[in-house]
């Protein structure tokens, strides 16, 4: 149903390859990409006739649904007016993305005008019946079934129309053969009721699928529209999108944070479990940094805007849940193509009951066409297409309330198969804010001049060891020194040139290779990788001059997190560093892990992370650092420490933790777990109801409003499954 259609174009002249990459990067500024708002488009049944449409019309080179937000992206060189009128032309109003919600109020009393006609088609059906049940004439009850039928089944009609037009099998066009059937053998009390039941379950099918709508919607409501700007004359309400970079807004006492900014003044305690899951309330102080939609506590702050609103960290949230709910699932595809061969078949099964047993064994026409009605309704595929993006929805929606971004149905799904789960050491598996604790020098070297040397360089740079070490330095009030030259070795260390002198500072590896190893060195290595501390090494192209001990502990949650991910059925747990073998195995030995690997350059990582995949199946990799980005990307799931990971790894991965907190990790496994779990119950609660109602179809045992109760019931109850995946899951580790 999301299939792109792509058209050829044939350019007469056109015979070398640079005319053809200069054409296609014209032809690419000419193509937009627009998404509308559907209204009334619930089920992909309704989908198909856009589809069909929009493939027809010229200059439309791709169409994408995404039904639970009612959104249609289409790729165009034609004019948007021209895809607008086309889908009103298969029933269906539609507005840009950006101007929907001003048809808000329209589309609510749209909602309550179906609702007021469908009670009038069951007031009028259900009282035909009854006068029809106590032996009254026709007369009397057949007006009664024939405005129940107008009252209800003009939309029905209207839209069945449109969709033979577009010569497309959707469900309101066999409803109305369904029911121009039953009237025409002079079934017209079973008519109605099939008109008002398919009338009713589809408003309360859009009602529920509202409130899978609304789960999404909330979290773009978190953020407040207005900020309370600092100004030189005091304070005024400004909307966010006038508040410029670097103005200062004031937070007061249980607001909602408007806007990313930094604390330059107050402290109080904020709620950031709407952007990172945290049930505790995290203290802020000057110099933290706070997230738009969080809940300040008890105290007032004063916050420096970091970010325009369209950049905070909640904004991007909601770009990244918003651009998953368009990726398909593998269970989606499987459905939606399951459904596309479906349809088909029991429509031509329902073309030959109907006309077999009249022509080739005297079977009564009106019976077994009566039959083929039945069929036919039981035809719209609309609960099982439905079964799967729901509770996709929900299960993204439950995750980005508890900190978890995940960017697709598919890594939802991917992740309850992963079987290795390999981390990233410094910033990921540690708390990645690592603190000087020891100096020692050689020949002759002073502390202070060495402190100097190593600050001014790593000055540089952006790994965490250098930023301790500047740190370090500007407390013992060091001055640094300019840098002439700079030169990053990528998973060794960097080289740099101070006053004219070229120094080396990184890791063991880098010292070795260029052959300034001293034996010296190696006691006060052992002694620190003991002490799980790193050391790194400073030396000139000559000489040692230095190792600065470098400390960073582990997170505090990482051994429950691995015990807990065991628990939950993941076989291997493994560590990827760049550090020594002895800091690395001290640090797997205090946390849990199954196995280490150390010393590892950004493309050795990449290569544990394969073998690993061959040797055990699925892997998931965590990492924070541009470094991790390549091994992200290898492994089956990549996932980021969102709220410290850098831009590349944030971007790379497919799933970030946005509060760091790996414990997170099994509420993901159970999440994916349970997920699946609903996704597997709708698709075979689907397939053996219809699989049923098929069967009783045949020997005329299900009547058309049996079977219309049945199909849009079985809609409605896996709309509602699939919403428990909104539920936290049960964590049995835990």
């Amino acid at each position: 149903m999301n299939e792109s259609n792509t058209r050829e174009l044939d350019i007469k002249g056109m015979d070398c390859p640079d005319c053809a990459v200069h054409i296609g990067k014209e032809v690419s500024k000419l193509v937009h990409s627009s998404t509308l708002i559907v209204e009334g488009m619930d089920c992909a049944d309704e989908a198909r006739p856009i589809e069909a449409a929009l493939n027809r019309l010229p200059g439309v080179h791709s169409v994408r649904f995404n039904l639970v937000a009612r959104e249609l992206i289409v790729e165009h060189t034609t004019s948007l007016h021209e895809i607008r009128q086309t889908l009103k032309k298969t029933g269906f109003d539609s507005a840009l993305a950006g101007q929907a919600q001003h048809r808000s109020a329209q589309s609510h009393r749209q909602v309550w005008q179906k609702l007021i006609l469908t009670l009038i088609s069951g007031i009028f059906a259900v009282t035909g019946l009854v006068l029809d049940y106590l032996g009254l004439p026709e007369v009397i009850t057949m007006p009664l079934f024939v405005t129940a039928i107008l009252s209800g089944g003009f939309p029905i009609a209207r839209k069945g129309w449109k969709e033979a037009r577009n010569l497309t099998l959707g469900m309101n066009f066999l409803m109305a053969i369904a029911v121009i059937g039953a009237m025409a053998i002079g079934e017209a009390s079973e008519a109605a009721m099939v008109v008002f039941l398919f009338a009713l379950a589809q408003w309360l099918e859009s009602r529920s699928m509202d409130r899978a709508r609304k789960s999404i919607q909330s979290l773009m409501n978190l953020a407040p529209n207005v900020a309370l700007l600092k100004t030189s004359d005091g304070t005024r309400r400004v909307g966010v999108e006038e508040v410029e970079l670097s103005q200062t807004i004031i937070i007061k006492p249980g607001d909602r944070i408007p806007l990313d900014g930094d604390v330059t003044g107050g402290t109080s305690n904020v709620d950031q479990a709407p952007i990172t899951g945290e049930s505790i309330p995290a203290t802020k102080a000057v110099g933290e940094t706070v997230f738009a939609g969080t809940i300040n506590g008890r105290g007032t702050l004063e916050v420096r805007v970091t970010k325009r609103p369209e950049d905070t960290t909640l904004a991007r949230i909601i770009h990244l849940v918003e651009e998953a709910q368009a990726q398909k699932a593998p269970s989606q595809s499987f459905v939606e193509k399951f459904a596309r061969y479906y349809t088909p078949a029991v429509v031509l099964l329902a073309a030959l009951i109907a006309t077999i047993p009249p022509l080739l064994f005297d079977g009564a026409f009106m019976d077994w066409f009566y039959r083929a009605l039945v069929l036919l309704v039981i035809s719209c595929p609309c609960a099982l297409v439905i079964s799967t993006p729901v509770t996709i929805i929900s299960g993204l929606t439950n995750a980005a309330r508890n900190g978890i971004l995940i960017k697709g149905g598919a890594h939802l799904e991917g992740f309850d198969r992963i079987n290795v789960m390999a981390f990233d050491k410094t910033g990921t598996l540690t708390v990645g804010q690592p603190q000087v604790d020891n100096i020692i020098t050689f020949n002759r070297y002073g502390q202070n001049e060495l402190l100097t040397i190593a600050a001014s360089i790593e000055s540089r740079s952006e790994h965490p060891l250098a930023q301790a070490i500047v740190d370090y330095a500007q407390g013992e009030n060091i001055s640094l020194q300019p840098i002439e030259e700079f030169q990053a070795i990528t998973g060794k260390g960097v080289r740099a040139s101070v006053n004219g002198v070229t120094y080396y500072i990184g890791n063991h590896r880098l010292f070795e290779e260029n052959g300034l190893c001293e034996e010296d060195i190696y006691p006060h290595l052992g002694a620190i990788h003991q002490r799980n501390r790193t050391a790194v090494i400073i030396g000139d192209q000559e000489h040692l001059l230095g190792i600065i001990s470098v400390a960073d502990a582990h997170r505090a949650e990482a051994p429950r997190a691995i015990r807990d991910l065991k628990g939950c059925g993941i076989r291997k747990t493994v560590m990827l560093t760049g550090d020594n073998k002895q800091t690395a195995e001290a640090i797997a030995n205090d946390i849990g892990l199954d196995s280490f690997y150390a010393e590892l350059l950004p493309e050795d990582k990449v290569e544990v992370v394969k073998r690993l995949s061959d040797q055990y199946g699925n892997v998931a990799m965590v990492g924070d650092g541009i470094n991790d980005a390549p091994a992200l990307a290898a492994a089956d799931i990549g996932i980021s420490m969102g709220a410290s990971a850098t831009d590349t790894a944030l971007e790379t991965a497919d799933i970030a933790l946005m509060n760091d907190d790996l414990s997170r990790l099994s509420y993901l496994k159970h999440l994916s777990s349970k997920t699946l779990r609903i996704i597997k119950q709708n698709i075979s609660l689907a397939i053996l109801l219809k699989s049923i109602f098929i069967l009783l179809a045949i020997p005329g045992w299900v009547t058309l409003w049996m079977a219309v109760f049945a199909d849009m019931g079985a809609s409605l109850i896996v709309v509602f499954n699939g919403l428990r995946a909104l539920r936290k899951p049960t964590n049995r580790s835990s």
